[in-house]
Order: structure tokens, then sequence, then C-alpha cells
């Protein structure tokens, strides 16, 4: 009894599919998807919370504490959900991980050493703007890394940024930026981002 010959794989075929998996392979290693989208709903809420309880203060020193400390809480919310989104996803690559945060600091240890600066020359009605113009910077930054969403909401911080600069320092529009990006930005992003690319 003569044996079946097996199914011939053309050469073309088997280009074809070699070349779909090297593209496939290239785009999950190269674009960081696992910004949080609802990491950043809870960022601009707490946000929220504290543009309120630094409006209520008397002193720059009270109102530049509401805000640092607003850091560090949304920094551990941002850090847990993007471990979250990481752990939950099937492609767990950390080359982009890497490549976004390598871009993101820098611009976030900018603005710490402005924020001394310009604390320690009594320029407190340039910080709103320092602020939210070097997270702008960070997250567009990183973002090159990541969907396109991203940069676009740096994009949003820097208009901001540049508006809290041309304001006048003793009215309350600063304090409604940092509220307006810090809060409503994260929260719109946030949503954004947890519909169209999961968490």
């Amino acid at each position: 009894m003569a044996a079946q010959p097996s199914p011939v794989i053309s050469l073309q075929d088997h280009a074809i599919d070699n070349l779909r998996f090297i593209r496939e392979t290239m785009e999950r290693s190269s674009s960081f998807t696992a910004v949080p989208g609802l990491g950043g709903v809870a960022m601009g809420l707490t946000a929220f919370v504290a543009a309120y309880a630094a409006s209520q203060q008397a002193t720059p020193r009270g109102w530049i504490t509401v805000w640092i400390v607003e850091f560090l809480i949304g920094a551990a919310i941002g850090s847990l959900a993007v471990w979250w989104k990481v752990r939950k996803s099937p492609d767990r690559h950390l080359a982009p991980l890497r490549k976004f945060l390598l871009s993101f600091l820098p611009p976030l240890f900018m603005g710490a050493v402005m924020t001394l600066a310009l604390y320690r020359a009594g320029m407190y009605g340039l910080l709103p703007g320092a602020w939210l113009l070097a997270y702008g910077a960070a997250v567009i930054s990183g973002g090159t890394f990541s969907v396109r969403i991203v940069p676009a909401m740096g994009v949003c911080f820097v208009v901001l940024g540049c508006a809290a600069l041309l304001v006048p320092a003793a009215a309350a529009w600063p304090g409604w930026l940092m509220a307006a990006g810090f809060g409503g930005l994260h929260v719109i992003f946030g949503l954004w981002i947890a519909k169209s690319y999961g968490g």
C-alpha cells in the first residue's frame, strides 16, 4: 500500500505566515497599551478632591502640600492600575513599559526641580502652569510608545499649562485649570481609554 503524500505548503504561504507573525510581534512589543483607563478616572476623582482641599488653604505652603500629597496618591493609583492591567494582559511585554517609563519620568523630574526652584523664589503663582506643562510633556513623551489617545491627552495638559501661566496669578483661574487638567482630563480620557482599550 502506497503512503499518502503529505500536503505541500507553498513557499509563498509559508513566507506570508512568517511575515504576519513578525509584524504582530513587532506591534505588540513596540506599543505600550497598558495605560490604565479606570486608573486614570480614579486619579481624576482624587484630583477633584485635592483641588477643593487646596482652595481651602490659607497659605501657599498648605496649598502646595495638598497637591504634593495628591501627586503621591495619584502616582500610587496609576502604578497599581498599570501593574494590574499588565498582569491581566496575555502579552506581558516589558520592553514597551520600559520605553514608556524612560520617556515619561524625565519631564516629571524636571517638574520636581522647577517646583523646588519656584517655591524657593516665592513664585507660587507659576506652579500650576509648571506642573501642567511638565505632566503634559511627560504624557506626550511616554505616549510616543502608546496608543494615539495618550499623547493627545498630553497636548491638552500642555494647553492648560500655557493658559495657567498666562492668566493673572492672583485670579482663581490657575486653581480651576488644575482641577480641569488633573481632574477633568484624567476622567474624560480615562473613560475613553477604558472603553476603547480595556481597563
